[in-house]
């Protein structure tokens, strides 16, 4: 009877998601067999090409677990979660299998009615042909994820290292901090960050802050808005006011000012500033993908004086 392979890429880089492969192979011998090995001893090109052959004639599972999902359960609980998905997976295509072999040390199954199929085998990625396409399968997958972070966040040189912390991609955080895809439980951008989850929760917004804040949600309301979240704390940055109007979905940042005669509220949102919301609206839409569809604007709300007045709601360009 045939074999589920199974093996996982992504465990130890900085930034991306981990992804794991599953994959029960044909039972009639093919010629591209032979070819198969652990994905690291391929060149891409020739990776490319099984994998295109992998997904046509095999059945595939590939079981994602992104890197805020890491950075909630633990790199052991992420390995398990997607592991346990990859098998969902290609379960799907009601393959028969009778035996699991899981490269490494760990059965990820552990637990599971699938428990007792699985044996678990060190190097199994070069030894085990079904592994080793898992192997190649999981890996094309998540370099196709990283070669579209680096259009999209093109500074950090994600096409040359895939998130690994490369002397070049140390330098880059070091220089640009972290952006969405890091793996905020991970050296160095947790010591970037300065923060832990646990200490964020714990974080009080002042007394002054929420005064500033709420004066700032009963104007949006005014204007129409629904308010959908208050003082949403992410690794990057913390969200004052989200809101929704007419499709479109709003970040306010809140600035209070004593006095209402010097300054307002766009001279303290430099281009720093700008960028860090803009991470943290990205966050929050990573993690509430209802709102996806909603057209995302950052908005600057100007509060002064110890009435609390809005001064000024403004979108930043």
């Amino acid at each position: 009877m045939a074999i589920l392979g199974i093996d996982e890429v992504g465990r130890g880089p900085l930034a991306g998601p981990l992804v794991v492969g599953a994959v029960i192979l044909p039972e009639e011998e093919r010629g591209w067999y032979k070819e198969l090995k652990d994905s690291k001893k391929l060149s891409a090109k020739k990776r490319e090409k099984l994998n295109d052959v992998i997904m046509a004639e095999a059945a595939v599972g590939l079981g994602w677990v992104t890197n805020t999902e890491l950075d909630e359960v633990g790199i052991s609980e992420a390995l398990k979660l997607a592991t346990r998905r990859a098998v969902k997976a290609v379960q799907k295509f009601h393959a028969p299998f009778s035996q699991i072999v899981i490269d490494g040390k760990v059965n990820f199954l552990k637990g599971t009615p699938l428990e007792g199929h699985v044996s678990v085998m060190i190097k199994a990625d070069d030894l085990i042909r079904e592994v080793s396409a898992a192997s190649i399968v999981a890996k094309v997958a998540r370099d196709k994820y990283m070669m579209k972070l680096a259009e999209k966040y093109p500074e950090y040189g994600f096409e040359k290292h895939m998130g690994y912390g490369t002397a070049f991609h140390r330098k880059a955080i070091e220089r640009l901090g972290v952006c969405p895809e890091h793996r905020l439980s991970f050296e160095p951008c947790k010591s970037l960050v300065g923060f832990t989850r646990d200490e964020i929760s714990k974080k009080n917004t002042s007394k002054i802050g929420e005064r500033g804040e709420e004066a700032v949600c009963k104007h949006l309301v005014q204007q129409g808005h629904e308010i959908i979240a208050r003082n949403h704390k992410t690794y990057f940055y913390e969200i004052d006011i989200v809101s929704i109007c007419e499709n479109k979905i709003y970040f306010t940042e809140v600035k209070y000012r004593k006095n209402a005669d010097f300054g307002g509220g766009l001279m303290a949102i430099n281009t720093k500033k700008q960028k860090q919301m803009y991470y943290a609206a990205e966050s929050f839409l990573k993690m509430k993908p209802e709102f996806k569809k909603l057209d995302p604007i950052l908005a600057v709300a100007d509060v002064a004086g110890e009435d609390f007045v809005v001064k000024d709601w403004f979108v930043l360009v």
